[in-house]
């Protein structure tokens, strides 16, 4: 593996005098220069997570860090050596306005959503964790699906503790209450929150109810008969002792959780001003969530009883996990998203130029939503659209126009982007997240490649060929 390392380091040295042909230009112009072949440590560190864990999982627990950072230097020294301030503008845009505040939403969403302990005596049969996943899938419109990801999962697992078989349930958690639940307002998924700030109205997304519905009611009933088939195979032992009503314990954190998603909405309707930070534009509003966010976790820590966090197993490994990998995911990503920006004028013109049908909006923002960060995608593909049927129309009244006669491509684009982030465990942020505290109660979760084998190709792409087929 070293070896392999080795010769794309050398091979990536090699080219820096065709990657560094053009060293004048400006962040914003970077996409229309850089060669598809520069997207190459990213696929690499997509790799990386798919591979490592199954060939050696004992070195990759202990050195994923360094196998992120590998990557993300791999790409970062060469694209700064050629592109020089535009490759330093690109690399700290993309961690002072996309990385830092993604990382303080799901660290405050982690520590909060752990204050939270569900007790009491929940048996996990077919028909409960269905309601499970029925409630899940409605918070997340609401808090987010970080938010209902992280306090919901903890007593899912612990609901299910005597079943044999848990890993389905973990993979369909991770489809519904992750993902395809926070379709309905700008709350639910960063790219519908993106494009609230854009002009979308917040209570526009309640159009794509028809479409998540179907999709979850089939999702759910999918769900029930394969549940259904292992409860049956199983024996289980029925405990003896004293029924143990419901209760939750640390529900002052609740509070915290309000504060959080009243602290994300704040910024998308207060306008207080900008200012310039290493070159990078932000907005004060957007520091002021930071802060709240920041904040509301330091207070669920202080006021939470450390036996209470104990009790509900917290560790902050997931968050560590999450926090390292897209360090190095953020990074290497930067050339594709930068090709994406470049429309017709970069290496994937191709693609852009083929995207005309909603369906092809659908397929195409969902399938780049499933290895990339959704939120820059979907505000790449609105873009496109808006360009394509309202050129030089100003933004926001170029979005009200595509609400008022051509809202089916904003429809796709919006689904397209919740949907399919549930395709790989890095589709969107809490698949990882999930997977990390389903592995430290030890449930076996199925590799990268073996999600997607066994799970989201045969079940979600089949399911996103039925949405096609009826809605777009």
């Amino acid at each position: 593996m070293k070896k392999i390392f080795y010769l794309i380091s050398v091979f990536l040295i090699l080219s820096l005098p065709s990657f560094a042909s053009e060293t004048s230009h400006s962040a914003e112009e970077l996409g229309k220069f850089l060669p598809l072949w520069s997207v190459l440590p990213f696929l690499g560190i997509l790799l990386s997570i798919a591979i490592f864990p199954l060939v050696a999982p004992e070195f990759w627990h202990h050195h994923f860090g360094k196998v992120s950072a590998f990557w993300g230097l791999l790409f970062s020294i060469p694209f700064l050596v050629a592109y020089k301030n535009g490759a330093l503008v690109s690399l700290l845009d993309i961690y002072i306005l996309d990385y830092i505040p993604f990382i303080i939403l799901l660290w405050a969403l982690f520590t909060v959503a752990g204050g939270i302990l569900l007790k009491g005596s929940l048996k996990g049969t077919p028909v409960v964790n269905v309601i499970f996943l029925l409630l899940g899938t409605f918070l997340s419109s609401w808090i987010g699906t970080t938010g209902s990801a992280m306090v919901l999962i903890r007593p899912f697992i612990r609901a299910n503790k005597h079943r044999r078989h848990k890993q389905h349930m973990i993979v369909f958690f991770i489809f519904l209450v992750a993902n395809i639940g926070g379709s309905l307002t700008p709350l639910g998924d960063p790219p519908l929150f993106l494009g609230f700030l854009h002009g979308v109205p917040f209570f526009w997304t309640f159009h794509v109810f028809p479409h998540m519905f179907f999709e979850a009611l089939l999702l759910l009933g999918i769900f029930y008969l394969i549940d259904r088939h292992y409860y049956k195979k199983e024996e289980i032992i029925k405990e003896e002792g004293e029924k143990i009503p419901l209760k939750i314990v640390g529900s002052h954190n609740f509070l915290f959780l309000l504060g959080i998603v009243g602290g994300v909405l704040l910024s998308g309707y207060w306008k207080i001003g900008s200012f310039g930070f290493l070159g990078i534009h932000t907005t004060i509003e957007d520091q002021v969530r930071n802060l709240i966010l920041i904040i509301m976790g330091i207070l669920s820590i202080v006021t939470t009883k450390s036996d209470l966090r104990k009790e509900n197993e917290f560790t902050w490994f997931p968050i560590k996990e999450v926090a390292i990998l897209f360090a190095g995911i953020f990074a290497t990503m930067v050339p594709a998203l930068a090709i994406l920006r470049a429309g017709e004028e970069g290496a994937l013109a191709f693609l852009i130029k083929g995207i005309k049908s909603p369906a092809h909006y659908f397929w195409a923002t969902g399938s780049l939503s499933s290895f990339l960060d959704n939120a820059p995608t979907y505000l790449t593909f609105l873009n496109s659209a808006l360009g394509k049927f309202f050129p030089g129309v100003p933004e926001r009244t170029a979005v009200a126009g595509i609400i008022a006669s051509k809202s089916v491509y904003l429809k796709a684009i919006s689904t397209g982007a919740v949907f399919m982030g549930a395709n790989t465990y890095i589709g969107n942020a809490p698949n990882f997240m999930v997977k990390s505290i389903a592995e430290e109660y030890g449930i076996e979760m199925p590799s990268f490649f073996g999600y997607m084998l066994k799970y989201s190709i045969p079940i979600l792409i089949s399911s996103f060929i039925l949405v096609t087929l009826i809605f777009y």
